[in-house]
């Protein structure tokens, strides 16, 4: 992916990582439009940030993704790179079903089929391009699990495995499958995570990223250096340390202190 001169949707992009990578990559100089299901939230980053587009889309409704898609590309044909950056992330408890159940549900909706379902709206368009980008936001849980929260690591173990897969597919075609893999970032992702001092600042994991995708615009996972510790437990030998580091003796379930 090149870092400048393309025209970026990044549904799921209101606040965060989503939010911060979409006024990066306006600064480098291309067209960004942020995606969100909260029409409040949409009005405030098109007042505060000009020159970013703005459209209503909620990733865990299929005909929200459709109607967004038909909106995005009828004011911006020229579309060329897809970041399904919508996520969610929420403690379970899977002693018992009613405790996880439907956080578990909810999770794959958004995570999985959320991601599953904005390519689809949009690869055919993609694949009419020069040149094109699906990157898919994985994660470092992918690849080491953190207790608390089973069905968040599993979907974005099925997302690093999706953008395998889907970038061999694509392979005789203009697009390109890129995967970013975030550790642990300071953001509202959960409850009291921006304050987290073992996350990553919000700021220096966006630069780290930009600075990335500039140096090595062939790349195929966009890797910061903190997530390298889970990310490649398991090829170095130590997997039983780093699951051990992630979920301290006598941690709660509930991910709490």
């Amino acid at each position: 992916m090149n870092i400048s001169g393309n025209t970026v949707f990044i549904p799921g992009s209101t606040s965060g990582i989503g939010l911060s990578l979409a006024l990066a990559l306006r600064d480098r100089g291309n067209t960004v439009v942020v995606g969100g299901r909260r029409a409040e939230l949409l009005e405030r980053i098109a007042a505060e940030h000009p020159g970013v587009d703005t459209v209503l889309v909620d990733a865990a409704d299929p005909a929200s993704i459709d109607a967004a898609a038909k909106e995005v590309l009828a004011r911006h044909p020229d579309l060329n790179v897809l970041v399904p950056m919508a996520g969610v992330m929420s403690a379970e408890d899977w002693h018992s079903p009613a405790s996880f159940l439907a956080t578990a549900e909810s999770t794959v909706t958004t995570n999985l089929l959320g991601t599953i379902r904005l390519i689809a709206a949009f690869v055919e368009h993609l694949q009419r391009q020069p040149d094109a980008t699906i990157m898919t936001v994985s994660s470092g849980l992918a690849f080491a699990p953190l207790k608390a929260t089973p069905t968040y690591n599993a979907t974005k173990a099925a997302v690093h495995m999706l953008s395998e897969s889907v970038r061999l597919q694509l392979a005789d075609t203009s697009v390109k499958v890129v995967e970013l893999v975030p550790p642990a970032v300071r953001t509202a992702l959960m409850p009291g995570h921006e304050e987290n001092e073992a996350a990553m600042p919000l700021e220096e994991f966006t630069a780290e990223v930009i600075g990335l995708i500039e140096a090595r615009p062939d790349a195929k996972e966009i890797q910061v250096e903190r997530v390298k510790f889970l990310r490649y437990g398991e090829a170095r030998g130590d997997y039983d340390r780093v699951v051990a580091a992630l979920n301290p003796a006598g941690d709660r379930v509930d991910g709490g202190e």
